[in-house]
């Protein structure tokens, strides 16, 4: 049996581990049940959030010194650019960001992958090797159709989110019968 070691603060804190699963729960079953809608949501409250962080960065330029000017004007130009392009074509953004994800995602593990085949050749041993060739040919799966796998992500994020979820549920009903 495994047991977790808690942090007594964390052993305070139980109703915070409670509220993160049942909000991970929440969204995973939304994600499970319909994807298609619960991503357009998040993609609109994306495109709000982005805009609006735009519009403060823009902010900044005037009033906060400690940043470069020209990185919060960058920021606030891309920022409202973004926000205002993800609201007026949700539906093209539901669409492209998923598969930007997986895109990212591919040649992220294309590049871990070939990072532990050379470490592997290079005396890292075979588990480095092996590692990295499994890296790679899912990475490039991923990139051969990103389409296809940016429209299952929702449901692939559902999942691992209600897995999550129930986790911290767990934690949290441990922590606090830990502190009763």
């Amino acid at each position: 049996m495994v047991t977790a070691v808690l942090h007594p603060q964390e052993e305070k804190v139980w109703w915070v581990f409670l509220l993160e699963g049942i909000a991970a729960i929440l969204v995973g079953l939304l994600l499970v049940a319909a994807p298609g809608a619960t991503l357009l949501a998040m993609v609109v409250t994306l495109g709000i959030y982005w805009l609006l962080t735009g519009v403060l960065e823009l902010v900044r330029v005037f009033t906060d010194r400690s940043v470069p000017r020209i990185w919060s004007l960058l920021s606030g130009i891309f920022g409202i650019a973004a926000g205002i392009l993800v609201l007026n074509h949700p539906l093209f953004a539901k669409l492209v960001l998923p598969t930007t994800l997986v895109i990212y995602l591919g040649i992220l593990g294309v590049i871990m992958g070939l990072s532990g085949i050379f470490g592997g050749l290079a005396g890292g041993g075979a588990g480095s090797l092996i590692v990295g060739v499994v890296n790679v040919v899912i990475g490039f799966l991923l990139l051969r159709s990103p389409v296809a796998f940016g429209l299952v992500a929702p449901f692939i994020f559902g999942i691992i989110l209600l897995v999550e979820g129930l986790s911290l549920l767990v934690l949290a009903f441990r922590s606090r019968g830990r502190t009763a």
